[in-house]
């Protein structure tokens, strides 16, 4: 009777093991497949070279080094999403000896979420997959949070190119409520940006630095 209990056991111990080793098996799945997933994207990133500098606007100085980025990439067609007045932007391009035709100004996003989602859709459609995204350093880590959100759910890589600034880093709530933001919009196509204007004034509409 004992060596009958002492195989029951054993049985039973077996059996958990086992039991452990599936679920252990099971929560490696997704934890291997979302590793591949980075890898691709980082593969994907180093091998595709940028088809567009992509400007996000704020700050004169981004279009000032975006300029100097053009010249080096005579190629590259340049797109300003909410910058300085259109004028001052032609000029500063045109200083720069920069085709009036490379370069493309749009005034739809008034955020930094939205200088994203204005433009995803159109840059696919032009069948660009990777872009060199230009904004100052201390607000590089949102913008590129954003960019990998909402770029990434149209297949375009962002290759982040900083510009100096002496401003200090953001806080992380905003890169937060950014990328939540960003993906509030893949899945209903909606950015939140009056829900943000609620919450931030009821009087204050969201400008370019929120």
């Amino acid at each position: 009777m004992v060596l009958k209990a002492n195989s029951r056991r054993k049985k039973r111990v077996s059996l958990k093991a086992k039991l452990g080793k599936s679920r252990l098996k099971l929560l490696a799945i997704p934890l291997i497949l979302a590793s591949l997933g980075w890898l691709y994207h980082d593969l994907r990133q180093q091998w595709l070279k940028p088809e567009a500098i992509f400007v996000l606007g704020g700050h004169a100085d981004r279009e000032r080094f975006a300029a100097k980025l053009a010249k080096e990439y005579p190629d590259l067609p340049i797109w300003v999403s909410s910058g300085s007045p259109r004028r001052y932007v032609r000029k500063i391009f045109k200083k720069a000896g920069i085709p009036p035709e490379r370069l493309h100004l749009d005034y739809n996003a008034r955020d930094t979420v939205t200088n994203f989602t204005s433009l995803a859709d159109q840059l696919k459609a032009q069948g660009i997959d990777s872009v060199y995204l230009v904004t100052s350093d201390n607000h590089m880590r949102r913008a590129r949070l954003v960019g990998e959100i909402v770029f990434g759910s149209r297949g375009i890589v962002i290759k982040p190119v900083t510009v100096p600034s002496q401003s200090p880093p953001e806080p992380l709530e905003k890169s937060l409520r950014d990328g939540f933001r960003a993906i509030l919009w893949i899945i209903t196509g909606s950015t939140g940006e009056f829900w943000l204007k609620s919450a931030s004034s009821p009087h204050q509409f969201p400008t370019q630095s929120k």
